[in-house]
């Protein structure tokens, strides 16, 4: 074919269906849109031309180049810096799908450029684009830890919940440690969901009585959780709703714990117990027994005992973090608004009315004024003033304050508080 002519006709240019190195050149030196599009797609298309494609001026042609499996490495690490998200994205998406593909050998050039590249997208300032690289490592054994440990950490959840779930590169210390220090929403839920997860990472979700968290960790067959945990979960759990289905399946229930549960579960739920547990019929009927003797309303919280106990905390100096949150964590309304209160100075009526507006910037500043971490200031924005999670007002980088100390006060003054 006399490619010259594709010079002449731009619009009018198609590629032969057999794409050689000399074909390719010629169809370049038409400068048509049209044709480099195509020929970024192109897998036969040689690797010289698509490196060349790699740096075109047209981000949706480099985006196509870097989305084609026939891209050389080389054009890929080009590509990895690419100021456009969509390439990056694209990149991103390419890379995961040649993931089965990569070498074993560790010594392997070409696996240590994979490696590389990888390394680079999951630090990507694009979360879509660090989602995609989660997603393709998380069951993997064969990954650098250094970059598990950095998705685990994301504070965007879409990225770090697959590698919290999944990944086999996370130790039972690991887990441990990324429980303590991970605060950001669903973090806590992603580790309680993973497979076979040891007493001791149960041991430490269940005492942050995070209601999700442990709602999935009770709903996780095959974690381990040790009695003392189930009894530390019924001691709250006639007041936390989402608890109550998950626990009556427990396979570690003893006979005095289903005996507790049937004093706060509906009696559907005494049902199931029973049904579940394959129970004789006499310790059945006595359990369901017990379910209808009771009031049908949950029982009450004790709130005057609730605010007695934050009264005390403060005077001793011990009212911290912790302590607002497991009120908060229970629900106990009434008990944080004067642990609140006394620790930020405000009035309790204006405590009232900032949890009553419905403010997740209000509660956060009304929070930070107090002197508590941004965690508890999340956990008063869920339980107590009930935001849903378009409202909620996120930390940033999982654990800061997202507002400047100038926009707090502004939002507290907006409530008329100084």
């Amino acid at each position: 074919m006399a490619f010259g002519l594709l010079a002449k006709w731009f619009g009018k240019a198609k590629l032969p269906d057999e794409l050689g190195y000399e074909a390719a050149r010629a169809a370049l030196e038409t400068q048509a849109r049209s044709i480099r599009m195509e020929l970024a797609g192109r897998t036969d298309a040689p690797p010289e031309t698509l490196y060349y494609l790699a740096g075109d001026v047209d981000p949706e042609i480099r985006a196509t180049v870097a989305g084609n499996l026939a891209t050389p490495i080389k054009a890929d690490e080009l590509l990895v810096d690419d100021t456009s998200d969509d390439v990056r994205f694209e990149l991103a998406r390419k890379i995961a799908r040649l993931l089965p593909d990569m070498p074993q050998d560790e010594q392997s050039r070409l696996r240590q450029r994979i490696i590389h590249l990888l390394e680079k997208l999951g630090a990507d300032s694009l979360p879509r684009v660090r989602r995609i690289v989660a997603e393709a490592v998380k069951a993997r054994d064969d990954i650098p830890k250094a970059l598990i440990d950095r998705l685990a950490r994301d504070a965007q959840i879409e990225v770090s919940a697959p590698i919290l779930q999944y990944s086999p590169l996370l130790s039972d210390e690991d887990l441990l440690e990324l429980i303590a220090t991970v605060h950001f929403d669903g973090a806590l839920e992603a580790v309680a969901k993973r497979e076979n997860l040891g007493a001791d990472a149960s041991d430490a979700i269940v005492a942050t009585l995070d209601i999700s968290a442990v709602a999935s960790l009770l709903a996780n067959s095959s974690a381990t959780i040790r009695e003392e945990s189930i009894e530390k979960i019924m001691a709250r759990a006639a007041s936390v709703d989402a608890w109550h289905a998950p626990l009556v399946i427990r396979t570690e229930l003893s006979v005095r714990a289903m005996r507790r549960i049937a004093t706060f579960v509906t009696r559907s739920l005494v049902d199931r117990l029973a049904s579940h547990h394959n129970l004789p019929t006499n310790f059945a009927d006595e359990l369901k027994s017990a379910a209808e003797a009771r009031l049908d309303t949950a029982p009450t919280i004790d709130e005057d005992s609730a605010v007695a106990a934050i009264n005390k905390a403060f005077a001793r100096g011990e009212l911290v973090d912790e302590v607002v949150i497991e009120a908060a964590t229970l629900r106990q309304r009434p008990a944080v608004i004067r642990a609140l209160a006394l620790a930020s100075g405000v009035r309790m009526a204006d405590v009232t009315h900032i949890l009553s507006a419905g403010s997740g910037r209000g509660i956060t500043a009304l929070c930070w004024k107090a002197g508590f971490s941004m965690r508890t200031a999340l956990a008063v924005e869920t339980h107590i003033a009930n935001l849903t999670k378009d409202a909620l007002v996120l930390p940033r980088a999982g654990t800061d304050y997202p507002m400047d100390e100038g926009e707090m006060r502004w939002q507290l003054q907006y409530f008329g508080v100084e």
